[in-house]
């Protein structure tokens, strides 16, 4: 069972993430966020990963220090549980529509960061969310994950069905790029031996 316990404190943030590669979907997310408290219960389900994420962050000056750093925890609990990366399939990509809007992404998990964000959010804010905080958590996961993974909206005027669209495809996508593929179960997927 590939899992993974992180745990972030800085000045601005108190942070806690429980990760199981191979879970059910079960998910307990506490962030202080709501909306964010959403798209990581989906993001959960839709990857079947069980995932409990706990923070107390500064919300009384925004919102920013604790979705960025809790993109930053949650990358680092998928780097720490999976490992070497042995007999994953590495690669993946999903497009998921969400009534009008259509998301593609597509993932490397290679050791190398690169986040490509092609989304056209529409409005500022879903509720009391700042819609650019979106970029903002990709970017602490790709960075601390150590993946490439590219986001595309195809389509869609709704930013809060472009957002629940971009977290659901991505976890259909990264449950199948971290997925072990039997024919390789003992190999690194790489001619350099190493992720």
């Amino acid at each position: 069972m590939r899992t993974a316990e992180i745990r972030r404190d800085t000045a601005e943030t108190k942070i806690s993430v429980s990760l199981t590669l191979e879970g059910t979907g079960r998910s307990k997310i506490d962030t202080g966020v709501g909306f964010l408290d959403h798209m990581l219960t989906l993001f959960a389900k839709h990857g079947r990963f069980d995932l409990a994420v706990r923070c107390d962050g500064d919300n009384y000056v925004d919102d920013h220090h604790s979705v960025e750093d809790i993109g930053i925890s949650l990358g680092k609990a998928f780097s720490e549980a999976l490992g070497d990366k042995k007999g994953i399939r590495r690669y993946a990509d999903t497009t998921l529509p969400m009534d009008e809007a259509l998301i593609l992404t597509a993932v490397d998990i290679s050791g190398r960061d690169y986040l490509g964000f092609d989304l056209d959010i529409p409005t500022q804010k879903v509720g009391t969310f700042d819609t650019e905080l979106v970029k903002e958590f990709m970017l602490g996961f790709v960075r601390n994950a150590d993946m490439t993974i590219h986001i595309v909206q195809l389509a869609g005027e709704n930013s809060h069905h472009i957002i629940e669209g971009t977290f659901k495809s991505l976890a259909r996508t990264l449950k199948t790029a971290v997925e072990i593929d039997p024919a390789y179960a003992d190999e690194i997927p790489s001619t350099k031996g190493v992720l």
